[in-house]
């Protein structure tokens, strides 16, 4: 048994019951693994780590709210020490880089293995990089080519952006999207406007479209 203080202290974050029992109950398997706490979205994990320690969260991407993609962002600002792991049904290329570069030391598709879901906690743990094997060495090839060259279209969104762009994809409309960022209709609208210029994308379902394309949103939410 791994002493207690060498334990991998993992806190899971899916906004589906099941799906994170069953990650819990393949998790109580592993020596030297503790899963410390779930939470159902992005904002339950973040109030959650003011009380519970971790070393690792396991991130779903695809969540109602607050997505996995922002909150890495906005738990990297307050949790730096803590690693994130994302977990996703997409392997989009684009999807993948900007994880990375929001803070995220590895990528792990649901389809993994139990052998590789623990490898990529260990590996992280060391403060090293994990990604699914069938995307590693395409992504990481193209992250490196791109990396201080040309930006993606979703990178170039700001958090907010990103936000909002979720928001209109799980059909919210303006004033229900201001209500839920604390923002004025005004704001909402600037920010729409921006993204949709960014994106070069002119309409609500091209928007849609494009935010399921990438994985911010799926079509059963």
């Amino acid at each position: 048994m791994a002493d207690e203080k060498d334990r991998i202290r993992v806190v899971l974050v899916d906004d589906h019951t099941l799906v994170r029992a069953g990650i819990r109950s393949l998790l109580e398997r592993v020596e030297g693994v503790s899963v410390v706490g779930e939470a159902k979205d992005g904002r339950e994990v973040l109030e959650l780590l003011k009380r519970q320690p971790a070393d690792v969260v396991l991130m779903d991407i695809a969540m109602k709210g607050l997505n996995g993609l922002d909150a890495t962002l906005q738990l990297k600002r307050a949790y730096p020490e803590v690693h994130v792991v994302i977990l996703s049904m997409h392997a989009s290329e684009e999807y993948v880089m900007q994880a990375l570069r929001v803070g995220a030391s590895g990528y792990l598709l649901k389809d993994a293995a139990m052998l590789e879901l623990e490898r990529a906690l260990r590996t992280v743990q060391r403060g090293e990089t994990y990604l699914s094997a069938p995307i590693s060495k395409q992504v990481v090839e193209n992250y490196m080519r791109r990396v201080g060259g040309k930006r993606t279209a979703l990178s170039l969104l700001t958090a907010r952006q990103r936000e909002i762009l979720q928001l209109i994809a799980e059909g919210n409309s303006t004033k229900q999207i201001a209500g839920c960022l604390a923002l004025s209709v005004k704001t909402v609208e600037t920010h729409r406007a921006q993204l949709m210029e960014r994106l070069d994308i002119h309409d609500v379902p091209g928007l849609v479209r494009y935010a399921i394309r990438i994985g911010l949103a799926s079509l059963d939410r």
